[in-house]
Parts: C-alpha cells; structure tokens; sequence
C-alpha cells in the first residue's frame, strides 16, 4: 500500500524530572504559574510525529513516504531514517532553519510539560504533495504539523478524493473549532486521546456521537486503560500490551497509530490492528526516545502471541 505520512521531523529533548508535578502546582495560584523544574538528566533524539509514525511502519517493512519538511541540519536524520526504509523524497529540506525541536519534562508519574519550537515546520504550509508527487496514494495520514499546512492538506486530500486519517493530537489547542471541522471533514478515520477528543467536541460543536456518526472510523486512546475502537455502530475494546518496564512516554501514540495504519495496510480487523498498535506503543515505552526501539518481524509476532490472538494472520508479514 502507498501511505503518505505528514507531521513533523523534529530533535527531540527528552527530560526527567526525579519529582511529581501535582505536588508543586498550587490551586489558588494557578492563574499566576511560575515554575522551574530542576532535572536529572537529558538526552537528544530523533523525533517529531510523521517522522516517529513512519520509523515503526518501516520496522514492519513497509516503506511510508514522509511529506514534511525539515531544517537544514536534517542530513543525518535524512540518513537514519532511510536505513531502516522510509521514503524521505518528498521531505522539503530548507536551508535557511532549523529542524524543529520538542522539549518534553516527565516526572514520576509519567506526566508531561512539553513545549514545540516549529522551526522548519513553520514552513510547511507552503508545499502542496501535488506539487511533488504526481500519483495517487491509497492513504495519507496528517499528523500534527503546522496548523495551516493541516487543514490545506485535509482539503487536498477531499479535492483529490485521498483516503486520509485525521491526526490532530498536539495541534488540537492550537486549531479553532472551524479549522478542526475543516481537518476532520471527509476523514476515513480520526485519532485522538480521550482529552483531545472532549477538546474536539467542545470546539467545533459536535458531540462525540455526532463525530461517531461522520467519520467512519473514530480511534480514542485511554492511555493506562487501553483505547477505544468506534465504527458502525460498534465499539472495539483494546487493552494495552503490558511492559516489561517503563522508562519514557514520549512518542507512545506515533507508534500506536504505526499499528493502526499496518493493520489497514494488510486488511486486517480492526481489534487486530489496534492490537498490534498497542505492542508498538509498549516498545517505545520501555525506551527513552521515540526511535530507540526495534525488533524483528518474528521477534514481535513471537511477543504479541503472549498476550493477543492474531488467528495467525501476522504470519503475512513474514512472507511479504
């Protein structure tokens, strides 16, 4: 299957902070937050959401396309990201910025402070995927990026009568209520954790159940209990894959909707496809950073098969 993946390349700052946020916010002053988190260690990765999307895919041996764009120190990553089999012809490099760089506190409960410095994704709104690829790819998914580049890619999407999943996620405090309407419209499927999804509703004006009825497929993360899998009328319970251990939070929804866009690749079920999103984002759990897991094939079939029941159809991958 052709699948474009859009979103960002980003550097990624990962931080631990050896304490609990909750325990220095104080109600009565929250309207006057100023704080300074002291913290024990830091380490730089590869990142950004397309980017993060499209490295799990890739461990699948798939080849995603990655439309986005990227700064002028992309070169190395360029490299990374080919070697393990992701397409980078279509990322815009500009020579004048920077790769966009996330920095992202943790504490102990794994809850996060995080800020985004756009630099080169800034720039995305001025590429059309028209302009650089010329054919029709069976699905894009449009991850968080620049906000303007979102919504146009969406409308490009419904004028070319591409397939698309909505990925507000991260953008969704930025995006209005008009402009999430305009990213979700005609969308095969929208993703968001339970948070994000409230957030949805309560800015463009459609309850949950009016966005059940629109979009064909609805997928809502529940972080520790699992997610939620809404289409036709059924709800699909998936639970999470149990880790070994938990080192870092960081990139786990990229890698689930990794699982998610392997699963309609192959045509699987549904509960399947989120299965095996729940795996991928239980590797990048017990790792610090977003591109510090992998696995084989056979490796990740043998490990899945101890908690879920494929009915054998992983086998596909290894004969593919």
């Amino acid at each position: 299957m052709d699948i474009i993946v859009t979103g960002s390349i980003a550097y990624d700052y990962l931080m631990r902070f050896p304490g609990r946020f909750t325990d220095h916010l104080m109600r009565e002053k929250l309207d006057q937050v100023s704080l300074s988190f002291l913290v024990d260690d830091m380490s730089k990765h590869w990142g950004g959401n397309g980017a993060n999307i499209a490295y799990t895919l890739a461990l699948f041996g798939e080849h995603p396309k990655v439309f986005a764009t990227a700064g002028r120190d992309f070169g190395d990553y360029r490299l990374w990201l080919e070697r393990v089999g992701v397409d980078c012809s279509l990322v815009q490099q500009l020579e004048d910025v920077f790769t966009a760089s996330f920095f992202a506190n943790t504490d102990l409960d794994n809850n996060q402070i995080a800020s985004f410095y756009s630099g080169a994704m800034g720039h995305a709104h001025k590429f059309n995927l028209t302009d650089v690829y010329s054919e029709q790819p069976d699905l894009m998914i449009i991850s968080p990026n620049d906000p303007v580049a979102m919504t146009q890619l969406a409308e490009e999407c419904r004028k070319s009568g591409i397939r698309f999943i909505a990925d507000p996620s991260q953008q969704v405090p930025r995006l209005n209520g008009g402009d999430l309407r305009k990213m979700i419209d005609g969308a095969y499927m929208l993703v968001a954790n339970a948070y994000e999804a409230e957030m949805i509703s309560s800015k463009t004006g459609l309850s949950l159940d009016q966005l059940r009825a629109q979009i064909e497929i609805v997928v809502v993360t529940h972080g520790k209990q699992g997610s939620q899998i809404f289409t036709k009328g059924e709800v699909i319970d998936v639970p999470v894959f149990a880790p070994i251990e938990i080192k870092d939070p960081t990139g786990v929804g990229d890698a689930y909707r990794s699982g998610l866009l392997l699963g309609l690749a192959q045509g699987w079920p549904l509960k399947l496809a989120g299965e095996v999103g729940a795996l991928c984002a239980t590797y990048v759990l017990e790792q610090v950073g977003t591109q510090s897991h992998h696995f084989t094939i056979g490796e990740f079939i043998q490990r899945f098969r101890t908690q879920f029941d494929d009915a054998g159809l992983l086998d596909s991958l290894l004969k593919a």
